[in-house]
């Protein structure tokens, strides 16, 4: 076999795989995921169904390259009632997701999937849901500004393992999942195809 590689170069969740003793090469896929969104959107998907196509289409593209390896694609899609938002660009573009959260409960959709050979061979979606309290905007400014850039890496313009956890009222669902990688139904997968030594 030819390793285990993480289609992403996110440092979340390069973290949780290598926090859990699980060795993968971090080697992102370069497809423009907006390219791959904007037909699911007209065709009136569903946030699960986006994250899902997301990540397979991750994993099977690098799975193309990189011949034998074992690829894991992940992707997380947020909603909140109809709408999928997207990371913000920039400072004024994360207010205006976080004034949109305020007060409401929105939606994470994390998948992962295994593909090998340009073929996907396991699929997964989790859900999880986090209720905002209600923020002013006085407060909202300065929680960015505490913050800082980093919550431009986030699409909802937080992170539920730092300062972001003072927005919320409620959360259900796993950590991982909220992270971006659910980290027990890959795990049992990996484990039943004998990709990890325990």
């Amino acid at each position: 076999m030819g390793g285990l590689i993480l289609a992403s170069g996110s440092r979340h969740r390069q973290a949780l795989l290598r926090q859990a003793g699980i060795e993968a090469e971090a080697d992102p896929s370069t497809l423009d995921e907006r390219l791959v969104e904007a037909p699911l959107k007209e065709s009136g998907a569903t946030p699960d169904e986006v994250a899902l196509v997301l990540a397979e289409a991750k994993a099977v593209d690098v799975s193309e390259r990189r011949r034998q390896a074992l690829v894991i694609g992940a992707d997380q899609v947020l909603s909140v009632g109809d709408e999928i938002l997207h990371k913000p660009a920039d400072m004024e573009a994360a207010r205006r997701t976080l004034l949109k959260l305020s007060g409401r409960t929105h939606h994470l959709d994390s998948a992962v999937v295994l593909a090998r050979d340009g073929e996907a061979l396991w699929r997964h979606v989790s859900r999880a849901s986090i209720t905002f309290r209600d923020l002013s905007p006085p407060e909202i400014g300065r929680y960015l500004a505490a913050a800082g850039d980093v919550v431009l890496s986030s699409v909802g313009a937080y992170q539920v393992e730092g300062r972001g956890l003072q927005l919320m009222e409620r959360i259900e669902g796993d950590l991982f999942t909220i992270i971006g990688l659910p980290m027990l139904p890959l795990i049992a997968e990996l484990r039943a195809r004998g990709a990890l030594d325990a």
